[in-house]
């Protein structure tokens, strides 16, 4: 049992086709996905049209809940409300936003606008959290990520602990770029336990709150995609 909410594919940094990824996801033991390419304004519509083709594609034909969303990636901090709610407008069912990992220069004042907007699903690999940064998020209901990618995630003990200590939900996410990032249920679990959850903290990222987010993405979707 995967889930996995934070993906990418060629319409950003990925490797593989919408199709492909998605494919190879469910040989992998996968429950469900989002894709969620990294996007500001200019590329938004773009990415989310070109993904819900192929979720719709892949739901008529496997019956596989694939969601189409968006990471906003390198935004003015100040901006992501704005675009936040512009994605949902435009069909993105779950919204990542690129937090600020300690591998790159996100803006400072990402996290928090990020954990501030109710527009905003998942706060991705969101570094060195601060205690007011877990409290929004736990009050808006934003996911805070536990990310198996390489430099990011460095934060995870920080985010874990901090997260546990202010009730804010975490979830497990792969960040995938190309197929040997993708997820099993053994190396989600070691993402989860080597951040210091205990197997029922871990259970509750892997399990509890993915199907959580997936129904809430399944009602939005239900309702802007058919």
């Amino acid at each position: 049992m995967v889930y996995d909410f934070h993906m990418h594919t060629f319409l950003s940094d990925g490797v593989l086709l919408p199709c492909e990824l998605i494919r190879r996801a469910i040989v992998r033991g996968y429950t469900a996905l989002a894709i969620t390419d990294h996007a500001g304004r200019s590329m938004m519509q773009q990415v989310i049209e070109e993904t819900a083709r192929d979720c719709a594609l892949v739901r008529k034909h496997w019956g596989f809940p694939a969601l189409p969303g968006v990471e906003l990636t390198h935004i003015p901090a100040s901006s992501v409300a704005e675009l936040a709610t512009e994605a949902k407008e435009l069909g993105a069912v779950v919204i990542v936003v690129h937090g600020e990992t300690p591998v790159e220069p996100v803006e400072p004042g990402t996290n928090l606008a990020a954990v501030q907007c109710p527009d905003v699903d998942i706060l991705g690999h969101p570094g060195l959290l601060t205690e007011e940064e877990a409290r929004q998020a736990a009050a808006n209901e934003v996911c805070l990520e536990l990310t198996a990618r390489k430099g990011h995630n460095l934060g995870n003990g920080r985010v874990a602990r901090i997260a546990r200590d202010c009730g804010a939900r975490l979830i497990v996410d792969s960040d995938t770029h190309e197929p040997g990032d993708l997820l099993t249920e053994e190396r989600a679990r070691l993402v989860a336990l080597g951040a210091g959850l205990s197997e029922a903290e871990a259970h509750e990222a892997l399990v509890t709150n993915p199907q959580w987010l997936l129904a809430i993405a399944e009602e939005r979707y239900r309702a802007r995609w058919g």
